[in-house]
C-alpha cells in the first residue's frame, strides 16, 4: 500500500517526500520494529473442553486430554510425504494421489424415501393436509400436494458419491490454497475426534454461521483425516438445477425450490414432518450432520430439535455433539455476498491471481459430548425465564430493582410456529441446547492477528497510533487473551504479526509518517465500510472480554450518577462503589446482551458475580476495607460512596440508616491511570448501546404499523443517515445491530407484534408517552461510553 495522508485527527502526521525511491510501508514498519522471539513458545491454553456442569461424564472421558502437543497442520499443504509413493512424478500429482487414498464411507439413499413416507409422523401430516382421517396413496392425493410433496421426498434421496467427493475435495484443496495462505488444524483435537468416532455413535458438528465456506472447510478437514464426512444442512436457496444436482450428490441437504429461506420452509405443514423423519433415518444409518446456528434469528435450532426427536423416538440410543470454531483472518468479499454480479466475480478472480485476501484460517474441533447426557443432566435449561419487560421495566420507569434478579426469556429462538409438534418442555430444552452450542463454539474460536489490531485501532486508538505503541499494546492484549484461556490463531515474531495484520486490513487503514522520526502512524479510514469491517473483526474479543466490559459499563454508569448528584462536571474516579449497587447495574446491562454471551447453565446473577471478580482480577477494582468503628452512613457521606439501602425482609427495617450491616465495597485500583483500561472495556459495548439509542430515537420516523421486514430496512437507513450526519460511529449502523435492537424493543414491549396476516409492528401502549421513551433512552445512555 502506498503511504497515504492520515486523518486530520492524527496531529503532526505528514506525508513523506523521499528524494530516493520510496520504500513500501511494510519495509518501513519492519525497520522500526525489533525482532523478538515467537509468542507461542511460552503458553498455549487448552480450548474446547465440554461443560463440567452439563456434561461431567463426557468431560471425565478425557478425549481431549493433556497429551504431548502434536502441533498444527496446514490442510492445504499436501506433498509426497502424505502419500504412499515417492518420486519426481509423485511430487507433481501428490494432491490427486492423496485425495484418492482417502477413505470414504459409503452412503446410499436405499429405502430411505420409502421409510420416510411410511413414518407415522408423515402419514399424520398427509392426512391432515388432504383433509381425510386416513392416509391415501400418493397417486390419489391432490395434485398440488403430490407435486410439492414429491419434491420434498426428492430431498431425502441426498447421498454422498465417493468419486464426486474425491474430485470436489481435490478442487477445494487447490481453491483454498489460492484464497488462504494456510488452513491450520490442531492435531491434538483431531486425535480426540478420532477417539470419539470409535464409540460408533453419530456425530453432529455444530458451528456458528459466518459464511458459506464454513461447512466446506469442516467437511474437507474430516475427509482429509479419514473421518466420515457428514451431511450438510445448507440454509440458503440454490435455484440452479445443475448445482443442486451436484450438491445433492455431496450430501448437502437443500431447501425446496419453492421457498426463499429456512423460515419460509418451516412454515409449511409438510416440510417439518418430512425433514424430522429424514434426519432420523440418517442418524439410524450412522451418518453425521453439519449444522450451523445463529443468534440473529435463532436459525439452526430446529435441526437440533429433530436430532433430539430421533433419540426420543428410539431410532438411535445417543448422539455425540462436537462444537466447531472456524476463525478467519479476513473473509473474501465473494463469500460474504454470495449473490454478486459478474463483474464482482471477475474482480474476485483477479484478486486471487494477485494474491489478495490471502489470510489464514484456524479450525478448532471441541471435545465431543453426549447429547443425551446434556438433556438429562437438568443443568442446561431455560424454562425459568421471564419476559424482558418484567425484568427491566420497573427499573427503567420506576427505578425499582426488585425484579431484575432473574433469567431472560428467549423463546423467540424457536417460536411455536416452527415445529408445532414439540411440547413446551422439548422446545425449551432445544433452546437451551442451541444457546449452549453457540456459546461453546464462540468460546473455542481462536483470536486472529487482524482481530487484535482492529480492536486496538477501533476501541483504544481511534485517532491514530504510532506503530511502536501499537506493538506494545498488541503484546498487552495478547497476554489478556491468553489469561482468559483463549487460543490465538497465529505464531511467530511481533514483526511478522504486525506486518501480516496490517497487510490484511490495508484497505481500511490510512498510514502516514510522523516527524521527526518518520515513524509510521496508523489510522482507521473514516468511512462506513472500513469501520464496519473493523467492528466485525472485534466481535470475538467482545465475547472474550464480556465480563469485564459489562462490569466496566456498570462502573461508568455509577460514576455518572456520582457526577449527577454532585451537580455536574468531570467524572470523579476516587469514589467507593457498593457491591450491591454494582451488581444491580451489571444485572441490568446483562439482560440487554444478545444470546450467546452467557451459557444457559449459568444464571444472570452468577454472571454478575463473575463480572465483579473479573474486574478485580484484571486490576480495575480493589476491595475497599471499611473500619468497623466508623458508622457506615458517616463513612459513605465522607467518601462519596454511591449506595442505596435495600432489604429483602421488610420486617427488619430500622429507623436509623447507621444500623445497616457492613457491605463489601470497591474502589478503582489506580484512579489516575485506571481510566484508560476502564474506557477501553467500556468501548467494547459502545456500538451495541449506541445502536439501541439511535434506534429508539428513529422510531418516531416510522409509519406505524409496519411489517418487520420494512421496519428493519427503514431503521437501517435511519441509522446510516445518523452516522453519516455525525461523521462518526459508523460501526453502530450495521444491519445486525438493527435486528438486535429491534428484538430488544419487542421483548421490552416498546413494539408489539400483530400476526393476523403478516408480522406487523406497532408502538406499545406504555411507550406512546414521550416521558417513558425518554426514561428508556436515559437508561441505555447511562452505560454508553462517550
Amino acid at each position: 500500500m502506498d503511504v497515504a495522508r492520515a486523518d486530520a485527527s492524527s496531529e503532526g502526521a505528514t506525508m513523506v517526500q523521499p528524494r530516493r525511491p520510496a520504500l513500501s510501508w511494510g519495509v518501513k514498519i519492519r525497520r522500526k520494529l525489533k525482532s523478538v522471539a515467537p509468542f507461542q513458545g511460552r503458553f498455549r491454553p487448552m480450548v474446547g473442553q465440554c461443560c463440567h456442569q452439563c456434561t461431567p461424564q463426557s468431560l471425565g472421558m478425557k478425549l481431549l486430554c493433556n497429551s504431548p502437543p502434536l502441533g498444527f497442520q496446514n490442510l492445504t499443504c499436501v506433498n509426497e510425504t502424505h502419500t504412499r509413493y515417492r518420486g519426481w512424478l509423485v511430487r507433481r500429482v501428490c494432491c490427486m494421489l492423496f485425495v484418492w487414498d482417502r477413505e470414504v464411507h459409503l452412503s446410499h439413499s436405499g429405502d430411505r424415501r420409502h421409510n420416510v413416507l411410511a413414518s407415522e409422523r408423515v402419514k399424520q401430516a398427509l392426512s391432515t393436509t388432504c383433509g381425510s382421517g386416513e392416509t391415501r396413496p400418493t397417486e390419489l392425493m391432490m395434485p398440488e400436494v403430490t407435486g410439492y410433496f414429491g419434491r420434498l421426498l426428492d430431498l431425502t434421496e441426498t447421498f454422498i458419491s465417493p468419486t464426486l467427493l474425491r474430485l470436489v475435495s481435490w478442487v477445494m484443496l487447490k481453491f483454498f490454497s489460492l484464497i488462504f495462505c494456510s488452513v491450520q488444524l490442531n492435531l491434538n483435537q483431531m486425535g480426540a475426534l478420532h477417539r470419539a468416532t470409535r464409540q460408533k455413535t453419530p456425530i453432529i458438528y455444530v458451528c456458528v454461521r459466518q459464511s458459506p465456506v464454513d461447512h466446506a472447510l469442516i467437511c474437507l478437514t474430516l475427509f482429509c483425516h479419514n473421518l466420515r464426512v457428514p451431511y450438510t444442512l445448507y440454509p440458503a436457496q440454490v435455484q440452479q438445477t445443475w448445482l443442486r444436482s451436484i450438491l445433492k450428490r455431496l450430501g448437502v441437504i437443500l431447501l425446496p425450490k419453492e421457498t426463499d429461506s429456512e423460515r419460509d420452509a418451516e412454515m409449511d405443514s409438510l416440510y417439518s414432518p418430512v425433514m424430522t423423519s429424514f434426519i432420523g433415518e440418517l442418524l439410524r444409518e450412522g451418518a453425521g450432520l453439519s449444522v450451523g446456528v445463529s443468534a440473529g434469528g435463532g436459525q439452526g435450532g430446529q435441526w437440533l430439535a429433530r436430532v433430539r426427536q430421533a433419540i426420543t423416538d428410539g431410532l438411535v440410543p445417543n448422539v455425540n455433539v462436537v462444537p466447531v470454531a472456524v476463525s478467519y483472518d479476513c473473509l473474501p468479499r465473494h463469500f460474504i455476498h454470495p449473490k454478486t454480479s459478474l463483474m464482482s466475480a471477475l474482480r474476485f478472480v483477479v484478486s486471487l491471481l494477485k494474491g489478495d485476501h490471502r489470510g489464514s484460517v484456524r479450525i478448532h474441533f471441541a471435545q465431543a459430548f453426549s447429547l443425551k447426557e446434556m438433556c438429562e443432566s437438568g443443568k442446561c435449561r431455560v424454562d425459568g425465564g421471564r419476559p424482558l419487560q418484567e425484568l427491566l421495566l420497573s427499573a427503567v420507569l420506576h427505578e425499582r430493582m426488585d425484579s431484575i434478579f432473574g433469567t431472560k426469556d428467549v423463546s423467540w429462538i424457536l417460536p411455536p410456529s416452527v415445529m408445532p409438534e414439540l411440547t413446551p418442555a422439548e422446545r425449551q430444552q432445544t433452546i437451551a441446547l442451541t444457546l449452549h452450542l453457540m456459546y461453546s463454539s464462540t468460546k473455542s474460536m481462536a483470536v486472529m492477528s487482524t482481530s487484535l489490531v482492529a480492536c486496538l485501532l477501533l476501541h483504544k486508538h481511534h485517532k491514530g497510533v504510532r506503530v511502536s505503541a501499537l506493538c506494545r499494546d498488541i503484546c498487552w492484549l495478547l497476554e489478556e487473551v491468553l489469561f482468559r484461556n483463549t487460543d490465538v490463531g497465529y505464531g511467530g515474531s511481533l514483526v511478522g504479526l504486525v506486518h501480516h495484520a496490517l497487510s490484511m486490513l490495508r484497505p481500511h487503514l490510512l498510514i502516514a509518517a510522523a516527524p521527526p522520526t518518520r515513524e509510521p502512524v496508523i489510522v482507521p479510514r473514516p468511512n462506513p465500510e472500513s469501520l464496519l469491517t473493523l467492528s466485525q473483526h472485534c466481535d470475538l474479543l467482545t465475547h472474550i472480554f464480556i465480563h469485564a466490559a459489562v462490569g466496566a459499563c456498570a462502573i461508568s454508569a455509577m460514576l455518572r450518577e456520582v457526577v449527577g448528584c454532585g451537580g455536574g462536571g468531570d467524572l470523579e474516579f476516587d469514589v467507593v462503589l457498593g457491591q450491591d449497587e454494582l451488581m444491580e447495574k451489571i444485572l441490568q446491562l446483562t439482560h440487554l446482551l444478545s444470546p450467546g454471551y452467557i451459557p444457559p447453565c449459568q444464571t444472570a446473577h452468577g454472571f454478575a458475580l463473575d463480572a465483579v471478580d473479573c474486574l478485580v482480577q484484571c486490576g480495575v477494582l480493589v476491595m475497599e476495607e471499611v473500619q468497623r468503628e466508623t458508622p457506615m452512613c458517616d463513612f459513605m457521606k465522607r467518601q462519596g460512596v454511591l449506595s442505596w439501602r435495600t432489604s429483602d425482609n421488610p420486617d427488619q427495617s430500622s429507623d436509623s440508616d447507621c444500623d445497616e450491616p457492613d457491605a463489601q465495597s470497591y474502589k478503582l485500583s489506580q484512579p489516575s491511570q485506571c481510566p484508560e483500561m476502564l474506557f477501553f472495556l467500556c468501548s467494547l459495548l459502545s456500538a451495541q448501546l449506541r445502536a439501541l439509542c439511535w434506534t429508539l430515537e428513529s422510531l418516531r420516523y416510522l409509519p406505524l404499523p409496519i411489517t418487520e421486514t420494512a421496519c428493519v430496512s427503514q431503521l437501517h437507513m435511519h441509522l446510516k443517515n445518523r452516522a453519516q450526519l455525525d461523521k462518526v460511529h459508523y460501526e453502530s449502523s450495521s444491519i445486525d445491530l438493527v435486528r438486535m435492537a429491534l428484538r430488544t424493543f419487542i421483548d421490552l414491549g416498546v413494539l408489539i407484534e400483530d400476526t393476523r396476516e403478516d408480522v406487523y409492528l406497532d408502538i406499545g401502549p406504555l411507550f406512546t408517552q414521550c416521558e417513558n421513551k425518554e426514561k428508556l433512552l436515559q437508561f441505555f445512555s447511562q452505560f454508553l461510553y462517550k
